[in-house]
């Protein structure tokens, strides 16, 4: 889930950035800090959205850098349990297919793909249904629920299914939609 979360962190400013405007300064500085970064709590975080409050400057004796307590919005991406996602299939895999779920992967393994009894063609780089035919590469686009979730420091490890009702590849849905 997509968010736009308000953060209270201490701003460090080197004296190279003195003397410009701090709020450009201190947004710069959390973006090299912060974006493109997991937290276990926030999620990935891809964009400082904008500075609120800088307080006060502050040095510390021997550092020469100024510190400012700083509050400001980031935009974030939290998966969370039974979450409906769409994406993009990036890789085939004989286990599985890796889905991009915006700043993420997730994996469908071959046992939840569909019902059907899945073959992995190396040649072309596929998955497809013993029965039904249906066939998966990459660079379809998904529909998926997130039936796992393992997030830790650093780490995000999502499991993801199309084993239910409206979910799979985006044409196989449309093809559901037209029969039922």
């Amino acid at each position: 889930m997509f968010k736009v979360i308000q953060i209270r962190d201490t701003a460090r400013v080197p004296p190279n950035k003195f003397g410009g405007d701090i709020n450009e300064s201190i947004a710069e500085i959390l973006q090299g800090q912060y974006e493109g970064t997991w937290d276990k709590d926030l999620g990935f975080i891809l964009a400082i959205h904008k500075i609120i409050r800088v307080g006060d400057g502050k040095i510390v004796p021997g550092d020469g850098s100024a510190y400012y307590d700083t509050d400001f919005e980031a935009l974030t991406y939290l998966p969370k349990i039974y979450e409906v996602v769409e994406g993009e299939v990036e890789e085939i895999t004989e286990f599985g297919a890796f889905v991009r779920l915006g700043p993420i992967d997730g994996l469908v393994h071959v046992s939840q793909l569909t019902n059907d009894f899945i073959n992995y063609d190396k040649k072309s780089n596929t998955l497809s249904g013993k029965e039904s035919g249906r066939g998966l590469k990459v660079g379809d686009k998904v529909r998926a629920r997130i039936v796992t979730l393992s997030l830790k420091r650093g780490s995000a490890k999502i499991g993801l299914t199309m084993r239910q009702p409206y979910l799979g590849k985006l044409e196989w849905i449309a093809e559901e939609k037209k029969e039922g």
